[in-house]
């Protein structure tokens, strides 16, 4: 267990970032480090809690980020433009974000000094459009210059690649993680598993992009969290790239919208509409890899974990 450290969270107000705070947050002071834009936080009491501080700011703002990072023995970081929609909108954002902002982490955390490990998040979009039991030594796939669909991934490799340099030449205690299709309370932006349930609750069609053969396996944010804080503990992690998903819980597009459609009890349905750019066909990865060296294991069944996040969109949902 991480007691006592000074943590700071990029992207620490995000869905993810909120739900590992309330983790880290008893026994740890935090620093948040956000902009604002995926607010999750505020559905939580993190922010009346003495120990943790929310400073509003932006990973391209090296000056503010160093203030951030002073005294801290731990850094997560995990903030970046996501979102494929917003990602195409966006897509010199999304490379200066996502690729600078992290330089300037790794900057500023070695000009500071005392950090003892330092955690970056990648993505499961590494590996392109196909993809089944994807292993963190097997060979990434960069799509086709021109096409803004995969300037996420592009963006997010080269920040592992420099985050491993870091490593390499400086000593700096890293672990990178690939996060699988992470779903749960607060999630907000998006994700298919958000927009399905929203549309479900409000008795509206659910809309499938593509025939809905799309094959995906989701991960509850829980287990997802038990990963995370593995590779904050395990000193054999550092160093290391780790998937983090659960491959037990595999369905297509169209099967989870029917299972949505079925757990909140509403009798609307679902629409199809043609696919407006490229999609990832199959993302199942392999965690072997966890399992090993992190002692990783998912447990949260997927039928358990839609009914947990449908429940709290019911109490939640504005």
């Amino acid at each position: 267990m991480i007691e006592g450290k000074k943590i700071l969270i990029t992207g620490g107000g995000g869905f993810i970032g909120s739900h590992l705070c309330e983790r880290l947050a008893p026994y740890n002071r935090i620093v948040v480090y956000d902009n604002g834009h995926r607010d999750a936080i505020r559905y939580t009491e993190l922010l009346d809690m003495p120990n943790v501080t929310l400073i509003k700011g932006d990973v391209l703002d090296a000056v503010h980020l160093q203030r951030a990072i002073a005294g801290c023995q731990i850094v997560v970081h995990m903030a970046a433009i996501a979102g494929i929609d917003t990602v195409i909108k966006k897509p010199i954002v999304t490379m200066n974000v996502n690729l600078m902002g992290t330089k300037n982490v790794l900057d500023t955390v070695i000009k500071n000094g005392g950090v003892t490990r330092l955690i970056d998040f990648s993505t499961s979009e590494v590996y392109g459009p196909y993809v089944y039991q994807a292993d963190e030594n097997g060979l990434t796939t960069q799509g086709p210059v021109g096409e803004m669909r995969w300037a996420y991934a592009v963006s997010k490799l080269a920040a592992e690649h420099l985050t491993h340099c870091y490593y390499e030449e400086y000593g700096l205690p890293v672990v990178t993680i690939r996060p699988f299709n992470i779903y749960g309370p607060r999630q907000v932006g998006e994700g298919a598993i958000h927009r399905f349930i929203v549309a479900a609750r409000q008795g509206i069609p659910l809309t499938v992009y593509g025939d809905g053969n799309q094959i995906r396996a989701w991960c509850y944010i829980d287990d997802f969290i038990n990963g995370l804080l593995l590779a904050l503990e395990k000193e054999e992690a550092v160093g290391q790239v780790f998937n983090i998903g659960d491959p037990k819980q595999t369905t297509s597009i169209l099967g989870l919208a029917e299972q949505i459609v079925r757990l909140t009890g509403n009798h609307t349905h679902i629409k199809f509409a043609e696919a407006t750019m490229p999609d990832v066909q199959v993302r199942v990865p392999s965690i072997h890899k966890a399992r090993q060296i992190l002692g990783y294991e998912p447990a949260v069944s997927l039928e358990d974990g839609l009914s947990r996040t449908i429940v709290w969109y019911g109490e939640h949902q504005e």
